[in-house]
């Protein structure tokens, strides 16, 4: 029986050394990156097959990249405009926008097609509202004061003009006409302190253009200089952005507003005077997709300067974040593999990036499903 057994002992630690191992076996996938790394496999997979491996890289069957739309792209190197952002807001076009401001104070009443509402469509010298003036209760009192002496007078001076027309030839002419002088006088005086008692101011629009402010309503009480409407053209506004950089105006190519396709921006100038510590930089927007903006929103400006640096140009969506907050693109390593890579990139525009490092032009890039590829676990 010990022969036996001494034979049969070193076959079971051969059997149980062959299980220990064969996970490890597994677990090597024989797999190289796009730098020639070696690739770890592992990683539990789901039902349908995507997985996260423990190097960070990701298993995506081919049905699975039908299915979320990925598609990659080999890009070449080339020169491109340098190009900077630069924080800004849409402002009003001072010849296509313009405020309605009360001269004096007093109570809001309707126009004739009753108080606009913002977002409602205006033209130029359109009454909005009327501003029914009320004067201080002592001003009131020495008006209506004012106003009954010169009734008197001016029913004396009647008396006065028809007795010396009924005299007329007795009496010198000069008189009769200095008799009707003073009662026309009286008559004017009358009625411009009887309007004032009852005046109002009509509003009217200054512009034609959409109601983008509207800060009363029906009986309102406002004081002198307030803002009651806004009127802009929503196809003329203007973008201004701020930049620390003297010297970046004279070295701007183009620009775009980043989020916000068929928005194209021209440089107007820039202030000869910083404000702030930063020099303000004013474009003027134009396209087809220009109603989208809306005044004092803030934007972000992609200025393309006449600086040329090389890179891989790429879509804005094939950059995504990773975990760490850094920029990355997925790199396709095999049919059903993606490995991430950091990159450094500068925008190029509001649709495209230009990578500066980190890729190589062999690379086959996914530019369109990146950020689903990102978040499988």
């Amino acid at each position: 029986m010990k022969p036996l057994l001494k034979a049969v002992q070193p076959t079971v630690l051969v059997l149980a050394g062959a299980l220990l191992l064969a996970p490890l076996a597994q677990a090597a996938p024989g797999a190289h990156g796009p730098n020639g790394e070696h690739l770890d496999a592992g990683g539990a997979t789901t039902a349908s097959g995507l997985a996260r491996l423990p190097d960070g890289s990701v298993h995506v069957p081919k049905l699975a990249q039908r299915r979320m739309g990925i598609r990659t792209m080999l890009e070449p190197e080339t020169d491109a405009a340098a190009s900077v952002e630069l924080p800004g807001r849409v402002v009003m076009d001072p010849n296509a926008g313009g405020r309605v401001q009360a001269a004096h104070g007093g109570r809001v009443e309707p126009g004739p097609r009753g108080l606009p509402s913002p977002g409602q469509r205006v033209r130029a010298g359109e009454v909005l509202a009327y501003l029914r003036h009320h004067p201080e209760p002592f001003d009131l009192a020495n008006q209506q004061a004012q106003l009954a002496q010169l009734r008197g007078e001016r029913t004396v001076a009647e008396q006065r003009v028809r007795r010396l027309e009924s005299l007329e030839g007795t009496v010198p002419r000069k008189e009769i006409e200095a008799a009707r002088a003073e009662l026309a006088s009286l008559q004017a005086r009358e009625r411009s302190i009887g309007a004032s008692l009852n005046a109002r101011e009509t509003l009217v629009s200054p512009v034609s253009g959409v109601i983008s402010r509207a800060d009363v309503v029906r009986g309102q009480v406002v004081e002198a200089r307030d803002v009651l409407y806004e009127v802009v053209d929503p196809t003329r506004v203007l973008v201004e952005a701020t930049t620390p950089d003297i010297a970046l105006a004279s070295r701007v190519g183009s620009a775009s507003v980043r989020g916000t396709e068929g928005v194209a921006l021209q440089l107007v100038g820039s202030a000869r005077a910083l404000r702030e510590g930063v020099l303000p930089l004013t474009f003027r927007a134009s396209g087809s997709f220009v109603t989208q903006l809306a005044v004092g929103q803030p934007v972000t400006v992609v200025v393309q300067l006449q600086d040329r640096i090389k890179g891989l140009v790429l879509p804005a969506g094939a950059v995504v974040r990773s975990q760490a907050n850094e920029p990355v693109v997925w790199i396709k390593s095999g049919a059903e593999r993606f490995v991430p890579q950091p990159v450094q990139v500068r925008a190029l525009d509001a649709r495209s990036v230009v990578v500066t490092a980190g890729l190589a032009a062999d690379n086959r890039v996914v530019v369109q499903g990146a950020a689903l590829i990102a978040q499988i676990r």
